[in-house]
C-alpha cells in the first residue's frame, strides 16, 4: 500500500483521488483549502463516491510516498507550502498541470530529478464543489523513467490508461498545440461545438501553427498534420463540453492563460519566432479575466 497525497481537489485532482482510492489498495490524502466530507465523480462507466482523508493546512501534512499536484499552474508558490512536509521523506511529485513548464514551475522547491511532468487527457468539469464530471476515459502520459513507471503502477486495476513515453518534450508540446486552440472557446463564450464552424477552425489553425513553430524550436518533433488531428478531436467532443479556460472564465476564476498561450508567446520571443495570434489571445483573455465572472451562459 502506498500513501498518496493529491494537492488540489479540482476536477482532475478529484478524479485522480477517486480512482486511486477506489480499490482500497492505497491511502489517499487530499490537500484542500476547505473541508470536504466526500465528493462524487461521475465517469463514463460508473459513479465513484470518494471519502479520502482531507487535510486543510500544510501543518497537518504527513510525509507520503507520492505526491500528485493538480492545482492550477499559477498556484505554484501556494502549492509549494504543501510540498515541504509531504516530501520530507524524499517522495517524488507528479505534476498534473497544463503547459510545458512542469519541472521549471517547481524546480525552486524540489530537486528537478524528483519532479515528473504528467500529461492528462481527461475532459472533465466540476459543476459543483463536490461533484466532478469525467466525460471520457482518462489517459495519463508519463516520462518513461523510474519515477514515471512508479507513478503508473499506482493506477493498476483502474480504468485510467497509462502511457510511458521516452520523449516527454514532444508529448508536452503536442498537448499544448491542442490546448492552444482551446483559447477560442472562452473568447467566444461558446462550448466545443463551435469547432464545427470552419471560420473558427481557421483561427484555431493560426494559433496552433505558431505553437508548432515554437515547439520545434524547443526540441519537440511536431508535424503540420497535427492541426487537423486537433480539430478532429474537438469536433468529436460533446458539443456542450467546456475546457478549463472556458469554465474558469464563466466562474470568474483566474484562467491559466500564461501556462498555455502565454508560454507560446514567451518562448517564441526567446527564439525570435513571431506569435501574434497567441499574443492577441493572451491579452484578450487577461483583460476578460480582470473583469471577473460573466453573466452570459454558453450556447449549446
Amino acid at each position: 500500500m502506498a500513501r498518496i497525497a493529491v494537492v488540489g481537489p479540482g476536477a482532475i485532482g478529484g478524479i485522480m483521488a477517486a480512482w486511486l482510492g477506489r480499490s482500497g489498495e492505497h491511502e489517499v490524502i487530499v490537500c484542500s483549502r476547505r473541508p470536504l466530507a466526500e465528493f462524487t465523480v461521475e465517469t463514463p462507466k460508473t459513479t465513484i463516491v470518494a471519502r479520502p482523508k482531507i487535510i486543510t493546512s500544510p501543518a497537518e501534512a504527513p510525509a507520503v510516498d507520492w505526491v500528485f499536484v493538480a492545482t492550477k499552474a499559477y498556484n505554484a508558490e501556494a502549492t509549494a507550502l504543501w510540498l515541504k512536509p509531504l516530501t520530507s521523506g524524499g517522495a517524488p511529485i507528479a505534476v498534473l498541470q497544463n503547459g510545458v513548464e512542469h519541472r521549471e514551475r517547481f524546480a525552486p522547491y524540489l530537486p528537478i530529478q524528483r519532479i515528473a511532468p504528467v500529461l492528462v487527457y481527461c475532459p472533465a468539469e466540476r459543476p459543483e464543489p463536490t461533484r466532478m464530471l469525467q466525460r471520457r476515459a482518462a489517459r495519463l502520459v508519463f516520462p518513461d523513467n523510474a519515477i514515471g513507471r512508479g507513478f503508473g503502477a499506482l493506477f493498476a486495476g483502474t480504468d485510467v490508461e497509462i502511457v510511458l513515453t521516452p520523449d516527454i518534450t514532444t508529448a508536452l508540446w503536442e498537448k499544448l498545440v491542442l490546448n492552444s486552440a482551446g483559447a477560442v472557446t472562452p473568447l467566444l463564450l461558446q462550448p466545443n461545438g463551435i469547432f464545427h464552424d470552419e471560420r473558427v477552425c481557421e483561427v484555431a489553425r493560426d494559433i496552433m501553427r505558431e505553437c508548432i513553430a515554437v515547439g520545434r524550436a524547443e526540441g519537440a518533433v511536431l508535424d503540420e498534420a497535427m492541426m487537423e488531428r486537433c480539430i478532429h478531436i474537438y469536433r468529436k467532443e460533446p458539443p456542450d463540453g467546456l475546457n478549463s479556460l472556458h469554465a474558469d472564465r464563466l466562474a470568474g476564476r483566474p484562467m491559466e492563460v500564461d501556462a498555455r498561450n502565454g508560454a507560446i508567446v514567451r518562448l517564441g520571443r526567446k527564439h525570435g519566432i513571431p506569435t501574434p495570434c497567441n499574443r492577441m489571445a493572451v491579452v484578450l483573455l487577461e483583460v476578460l479575466s480582470e473583469k471577473g465572472a460573466v453573466e452570459t451562459k454558453p450556447a449549446v
